[in-house]
C-alpha cells in the first residue's frame, strides 16, 4: 500500500488561488466515489498549513448530523476544551453563524465533505445555505468547499440551473481519475507492460491502487483483490450505480452489452432485451453519470449516425466483461477458471481499449510538447464500412490530420501495418478542403527494421492524392509512450 500523494497539481493550485482571494469563495468539488476528493482536501490542509476545518457528514439522523457539525465548529474554536457530548447549536443557521464569526477576523477554509448525506435527510439544506451565503457568508473571510460523491444529487441540488446554489460557486471541480503517467511513480516495482495492465483493470482510482500489493504479480493481485468471495471490489459497480440511479437492473444490462462489444442502440437493445424506445433515456442517464460516452468518428459531427457507446470507467469495463457473469462461481470459491479466462483474453482486452486510449492521450499532449509539427483540436478514432483507424487527431482550421495505428502484440511490428495505414488515408480524410496528413505507429514491442526503412522511404517520397498530402511519419513503442506520459504529467 502506497499512501504518498501523487498528481493533482492543478487542483491544489486552484485551492491555493481560492485561498489567496481577498473575499469569500466557494468551491464545489465532486466526482465518483474513491477518486480521491477527501485525500485532495486533507493533503492541501497538511501541505499548506492554512487555518482550515474539515468535517465529513455521515448517513445518520438530522439531529445527529447537526450535533456533529456543531461540535466540530466548537472544538475548532476551543481546541483546549472539547464540547460536551450533547452539545449542539439550535439550527443550521446558528451553526453557520458561528462559521461566519470564526471567519470574521482571520481567513478560514471550511470543508464540508459528503454534503449529499445532509441533503438526503434535509433537501432544503441547500436553500438554507444559499440564503445564509447571500446574507452573511459571502461577506466573511471564508473559503467554503462543498464536496460530494453522489453525482446525481450534486448535479441536481448544487450545479443545475434550478439548484439553489447555482451561480454562487467561485469554482467547481469534477475530480477525474489519475492519469496513466502517474503510475510510474506510484508503482515503481512494475514495468510499463504491467502498469498498463493495472490501468486497464483498476483505472486511475487511488483507492483501488492502494489495494494492490506491489510485491505480488498482477495475476496474484487479480486473484486476491477481485476474485475472492465477498471482497469489496465485487460490490463496487453496484455502489457506483446507486450513487446516480435508484434502480440499477436495466442499467446493468446495458453495461454488460457494451462491455461485450455491442455498441449501437439497436445492438444494445437486442442484447439487453430492453425496448429500443426506452434505451435512449437509459443511455442518456449513464452518459450524465460519466459511466459511458457516445463516440462518433472524429472527422464527423455529433449527429453522425455512426455513433457507438463505450464504457469510460476501466474497472466497470473490466468487471462487466470478465466478472459480472461469474458471481455464482466466485461466491463458492471457483476462482482459477475465471483467472485463466482473464489471462487468456487480457492482451486483446488491453489492445482494444487501454492501449488505444493511452495512444490517444499521447497524441493529445504531444503537440503542446513539440513532438508533432502541429497541434490537434480533437482526438478520437475513425471508422467507416471499409476501414477502422484507431487514433485520429484533427485540426479543422489548418486542415491537418494525424492518423495512427495501435498494436499490442508481443512481437515487433512489420512494414505491412504502416503500408495499410497509408492505404486507409482516403477513408479518413474529409472530402472538403486540402489536407496535410501526419502518420503515427504505436507498437508495444517496437518496429522491425523493415518497417523503419519503409518509413524512411515515405519521408523521402511522401504519398499524396487529390485532396491530401503526407507531411511525416513517426513510429513509437511502449517505452517511449510511457516515458513521455510520465514526464508530461509530472511537468504539467
Amino acid at each position: 500500500m502506497n499512501l504518498d500523494f501523487f498528481g493533482r497539481q492543478r487542483e491544489l493550485a486552484t485551492l491555493d488561488s481560492l485561498w489567496g482571494r481577498e473575499r469569500a469563495a466557494m468551491l464545489i468539488l465532486y466526482g465518483r466515489r474513491r477518486v480521491g476528493k477527501t485525500r485532495l482536501l486533507t493533503h492541501w490542509m497538511q501541505k499548506s498549513g492554512r487555518r482550515a476545518l474539515y468535517w465529513v457528514a455521515e448517513p445518520s439522523s438530522a439531529l445527529d448530523q447537526l450535533r456533529s457539525f456543531s461540535q466540530a465548529i466548537y472544538n475548532f474554536a476551543n481546541p483546549g476544551s472539547p464540547a460536551p457530548l450533547e452539545f449542539s447549536y439550535a439550527s443550521w443557521t446558528q451553526a453557520f453563524q458561528q462559521v461566519a464569526l470564526l471567519a470574521q477576523q482571520e481567513r478560514l477554509a471550511l470543508f464540508i465533505d459528503e454534503f449529499t448525506y445532509l441533503l438526503e435527510i434535509d433537501p432544503s439544506l441547500a436553500s438554507k445555505l444559499q440564503h445564509f451565503w447571500d446574507q452573511t457568508l459571502s461577506n466573511a473571510n471564508l473559503l467554503l468547499v462543498i464536496c460530494g460523491s453522489h453525482l446525481g444529487m450534486m448535479l441536481r441540488h448544487l450545479l443545475s440551473y434550478q439548484a439553489p446554489l447555482y451561480g454562487r460557486a467561485t469554482a467547481q471541480i469534477r475530480l477525474q481519475p489519475l492519469p496513466f503517467g502517474v503510475t510510474q511513480q506510484y508503482f515503481p516495482n512494475y514495468n510499463a507492460d504491467e502498469r498498463v495492465a493495472i490501468y486497464a483493470i483498476w483505472g486511475g482510482i487511488p483507492a483501488y491502487w492502494e489495494r494492490i500489493n506491489q510485491s505480488l504479480s498482477i495475476s496474484e493481485n487479480i486473484r486476491n483483490e477481485l476474485l475472492t468471495a465477498n471482497n469489496l471490489m465485487q460490490s463496487e459497480p453496484r455502489l457506483l450505480l446507486q450513487d446516480f440511479i435508484n434502480e440499477p437492473h436495466n442499467y446493468v444490462g446495458i453495461l454488460r452489452a457494451i462491455a461485450n462489444n455491442f455498441r449501437t442502440q439497436k445492438e444494445i437493445a437486442t442484447f439487453s432485451g430492453l425496448s429500443q424506445s426506452h434505451i435512449s433515456q437509459y443511455l442518456s442517464t449513464l452518459q450524465d453519470a460519466g459511466f459511458i460516452e457516445r463516440r462518433v468518428p472524429v472527422t464527423k459531427g455529433e449527429q453522425s449516425r455512426l455513433g457507438r457507446y463505450h464504457i469510460v470507467d476501466p474497472y466497470l469495463r473490466f468487471y462487466y466483461r470478465f466478472l459480472a457473469n461469474r458471481q455464482t462461481q466466485l461466491a463458492i470459491g471457483i476462482e482459477e477458471q475465471t483467472l485463466d479466462e482473464i489471462k487468456r483474453h487480457l492482451r486483446d482486452f488491453i489492445g482494444m481499449y487501454t492501449w488505444e486510449e493511452l495512444c490517444r492521450e499521447w497524441l493529445l499532449r504531444a503537440g503542446a510538447a513539440d513532438k508533432l509539427p502541429f497541434l490537434v483540436d480533437q482526438v478520437g478514432s475513425v471508422w467507416t464500412s471499409a476501414a477502422q483507424l484507431d487514433v485520429v487527431g484533427i485540426n479543422s482550421m489548418t486542415k491537418m490530420l494525424v492518423l495512427g495505428e495501435c498494436k499490442w502484440g508481443t512481437e515487433a511490428i512489420g512494414r505491412s501495418v504502416v503500408s495499410e495505414l497509408i492505404d486507409k488515408t482516403s477513408e479518413a480524410v474529409p472530402k472538403a478542403g486540402q489536407w496535410q496528413v501526419y502518420y503515427l505507429g504505436f507498437a508495444r514491442s517496437g518496429w522491425t527494421e523493415a518497417a523503419k526503412n519503409f518509413v524512411n522511404e515515405l519521408i523521402a517520397n511522401p504519398p499524396n492524392q487529390q485532396n491530401w498530402n503526407a507531411i511525416g511519419v513517426q513510429l513509437l513503442d511502449l517505452q517511449q509512450i510511457d516515458a513521455d506520459l510520465c514526464k508530461w504529467v509530472v511537468n504539467g
